[in-house]
């Protein structure tokens, strides 16, 4: 029998992280707290992702202030956090004491949900952030990276979804972060998945090449359980679609969201004016809003193509655009086909743009391409160019294990090198992640705010592509 379809709303973490570089202060966000509370969202999701980074490098907030803040303004909706498995939300990996102190600090400061995913579907990179998310008592909704490919088929997913749900995952997310999932095999993968976990189904897309809204409908016509979406001011484009217009839909429907279009008109009025904001600040870049159908030639996620955009404005090379992107895929497929997701997305991107302004492939690879080529990240998901791995690093011996068991526990380590800095025990984690970025918000955190230093705010080319 359907049941009426449970709404995620992004407003307050994938929203302006896909259209606006995760430009929303908390401030922008607390009035708007007591009506989207009242509307009956499955949950609202506000942190993770690149809030973490770019709270503390961009907007001298402290992201553990911000989601104690979000949890006392919205007392009867569950919060949801994007976790990288074993990155957490850096981009390396960490020793397991790291990952199970930052799943406990999250759930103890407010996080209810923690979708967790790896860049390559290596269920080993998950293992560790699944289980101390149960220890813990938060929800583990486990994600599988969607994406296109030789080797990504059907089977290969439900396989990946199976295998979730063996090693405790409560919920099973399709991760679709580049709109590549069309609306028809939508409808397959959700049905097949149905029949293939007894767990609830959450889809999450993007609007990236204007397929979202079909998507998400015919996701629902095949009995998926939650969606994703965005309220309309910062929706659609290479964020998610309207959450208005997905609620009208199914109204009077067997599947029903049961919410009110008149709270929801009500939040998405007092969200105009933030978007307005984050335009005339020169946060939001109009291009993120055009459909794109190239993305399902390039699969380049909406996040990824703003950091390209950022990437070759540095480089004044605006103009090789369509080059790079037309780079990408064969990056991908040298490098057995990752989904591009971060961190991969930026690895792969970064190594396209460098093979087209050198104007010789892989003349030049970054530290972050041999670290992937040499298994540092995990599994690749197919076969790799062998001539390209040797190009970028000779005779290296390639990682076949679970790579975060070659790392040494580093807690206490870095407890000890922040010791004088601390003011709270989640200092070690945001320091632990971020060691630059933490240390000069260290310097500026107790400031008055005309004596803080501009530096926090340094010109820095984040990756935004989950």
């Amino acid at each position: 029998m359907a049941t009426k379809l449970q709404i995620t709303d992004t407003i307050l973490r994938d929203a302006h992280q896909s259209q606006a570089a995760t430009r929303m202060r908390v401030e922008d966000m607390l009035p708007a707290c007591e009506i989207l509370d009242s509307i009956g969202y499955w949950s609202l999701e506000c942190w993770g992702g690149a809030t973490f980074d770019s709270c503390m490098r961009f907007l001298n907030e402290d992201p553990w202030d911000r989601l104690r803040k979000l949890k006392a303004a919205l007392p009867k909706t569950k919060l949801q956090m994007l976790l990288r498995g074993q990155n957490i939300l850096g981009y390396k990996h960490y020793a397991d004491d790291v990952v199970e102190q930052f799943c406990r600090k999250s759930i103890e400061n407010g996080i209810d949900v923690i979708r967790i995913f790896d860049a390559l579907n290596d269920t080993r990179n998950m293992e560790a952030a699944m289980k101390y998310t149960k220890k813990y008592g938060g929800i583990c909704e486990a994600a599988i990276s969607y994406t296109e490919s030789p080797v990504h088929n059907i089977e290969y997913f439900l396989k990946l979804a199976k295998e979730l749900e063996q090693m405790g995952a409560d919920v099973i997310c399709i991760k679709d972060m580049a709109n590549l999932l069309l609306p028809y095999d939508a409808y397959t993968l959700v049905k097949k998945l149905k029949e293939t976990v007894s767990l609830p189904i959450h889809l999450h897309t993007h609007n990236t090449t204007g397929t979202g809204d079909m998507t998400n409908l015919m996701a629902c016509q095949a009995g998926v359980d939650i969606v994703d979406c965005a309220l309309s001011p910062l929706a659609n484009g290479t964020a998610q679609p309207a959450t208005e217009a997905l609620v009208a839909t199914l109204k009077g429907t067997e599947r029903d969201t049961g919410l009110d279009l008149g709270k929801l008109t009500d939040a998405a009025a007092y969200f105009r004016g933030v978007a307005k904001k984050l335009k005339d600040s020169g946060d939001l870049d109009p291009k993120v809003l055009n459909v794109d159908s190239n993305t399902l030639l390039y699969q380049v996620p909406g996040g990824m193509l703003s950091n390209l955009l950022s990437q070759l404005k540095q480089a004044n090379a605006e103009d090789r655009y369509y080059e790079v992107l037309e780079e990408v895929p064969r990056v991908r497929k040298d490098f057995g086909y990752p989904p591009l997701v971060t961190p991969t997305s930026q690895i792969v991107g970064s190594q396209a743009v460098l093979n087209v302004l050198a104007g010789e492939r892989y003349k030049m690879v970054t530290k972050e391409s041999k670290g992937l080529l040499r298994g540092e990240y995990g599994r690749l998901p197919g076969e790799v160019n062998e001539e390209v791995r040797k190009k970028a690093i000779g005779d290296d011996e390639i990682i076949s294990c679970r790579p975060a068991d070659l790392i040494s526990p580093e807690l206490d380590g870095y407890k000890e090198e922040i010791k004088d800095r601390m003011k709270q025990e989640e200092d070690v984690l945001s320091y632990a992640l971020f060691p630059q970025v933490a240390t000069k918000f260290f310097d500026t955190r107790d400031k008055a705010p005309e004596e803080a230093d501009d530096s926090v705010r340094t010109l820095y080319v984040e990756d935004v592509s989950m």
